[in-house]
């Protein structure tokens, strides 16, 4: 964003395309504005994403939904306790010629050839089968029979899962979970969305979704967001906040002594690059050319919550993954110059 007048239609066309995908979401889904709102910010940052809630409350409605308002590819993978991996990547068939009686191996591509994937109760298959999902989420391609297919471009995995706590789900590898964006929680509806979500679901209503973006449109979002400018303080508070949350390392004696005495594994790097990245749609969604701590601070609970592994004394104590985020938000530092806290970016940035 070095033309100032670029870097503000840039601002412009990412504000009015979020705002469209809000208005057409809201067709179907009543109220979870800040679901929708953090979905749209793991689209927008080219970033998977994990929901989190008990049955009922519309995850896979809202995930279905947000596919239609995207003129691209979608598939829904339902898991289950005797899915396969090649039940989602695919699998190699023989084929034989009829004219020549020639057979030769073919292969038959599974659901995860799409732009959009469901990956519905993501947690109610083995540890085996999810993990059939990492190749592809991090490589965006999948091996098979020792041959490389790439998938679509865009690609996203948005996968819904139950609480662990309830019967009949396995935990995600913890390499697995690193790969998604964010993990975001969803919640009961409040009393008049819940009015509104029983008078509209029990009575005859019709909705017309229309498509606001194609996959060439996605990519030139996920463009002008990664073109948003972060100064050098606020890439060095994302860095303190993520090193604090381990024990082990140069910075091990600064870490703070609730963190060594509830977490087991801290975050690692990709936590750093996500904090960033997210930042910075979320930066845009305010109509901001810049990236300032506080859009660290608003992400930061989607980001770290399941990169941060607590130990049987804080689950003892109910000591939970948010309450420790909310306390590093607290207690970490932050050396925001004023010229930033004023917008005057260009006056910290190198150049």
């Amino acid at each position: 964003m070095t033309d100032s007048t670029s870097g503000l239609q840039d601002v412009a066309r990412f504000t009015e395309g979020f705002g469209r995908l809000r208005t057409e979401i809201a067709k179907v889904i009543v109220g979870q504005d800040e679901v929708v709102e953090e979905l749209l910010l793991a689209i927008f940052s080219k970033g998977h994403c994990i929901l989190e809630g008990v049955p009922g409350l519309a995850k896979t409605l809202l995930i279905r939904t947000l596919a239609s308002c995207l003129d691209m590819s979608f598939n829904r993978i339902q898991f289950t306790p005797d899915l396969m991996p090649a039940d989602i990547t695919g699998t190699e068939v023989m084929h034989a010629d009829p004219a020549t009686g020639e057979r030769t191996f073919r292969f038959l591509p599974g659901p995860i050839f799409a732009n959009v994937i469901l990956a519905d109760e993501i947690n109610r298959t083995p540890p085996k089968t999810q993990a059939a999902l990492l190749e592809a989420m991090q490589e965006r391609q999948v091996t098979v029979g020792g041959r490389r297919h790439e998938l679509p471009d865009p690609f996203f995995v948005l996968a819904t899962q139950n609480p662990i706590e309830q019967e009949g789900t396995y935990p995600l590898p913890e390499a697995q979970q690193d790969r998604f964006l964010f993990k975001i929680r969803v919640k009961y509806p409040q009393w008049d969305e819940e009015y509104s979500i029983i008078r509209r679901t029990t009575e005859e209503h019709e909705t017309t979704i229309g498509s606001i973006f194609n996959a060439q449109e996605i990519r030139e979002i996920q463009r002008i967001v990664r073109r948003v400018p972060v100064a050098e303080p606020v890439v060095h508070y994302a860095m303190r906040l993520v090193r604090s949350t381990r024990k082990d390392g140069e910075e091990s004696e600064a870490t703070p002594d609730f963190v060594r005495d509830y977490v087991a594994w801290g975050a690692g790097p990709r936590a750093c690059q996500c904090l960033i990245i997210a930042a910075k749609a979320k930066a845009l969604l305010h109509g901001k050319d810049h990236v300032s701590i506080q859009d660290i601070k608003a992400v930061a609970h989607l980001v770290l919550r399941h990169r941060i592994l607590t130990n049987f004394h804080a689950e003892g104590r109910g000591f939970t993954v948010d309450r420790i985020i909310e306390r590093l938000l607290e207690t970490t530092p932050s050396e925001e110059p004023s010229a930033l806290s004023h917008g005057e970016v260009r006056k910290v940035l190198r150049p």
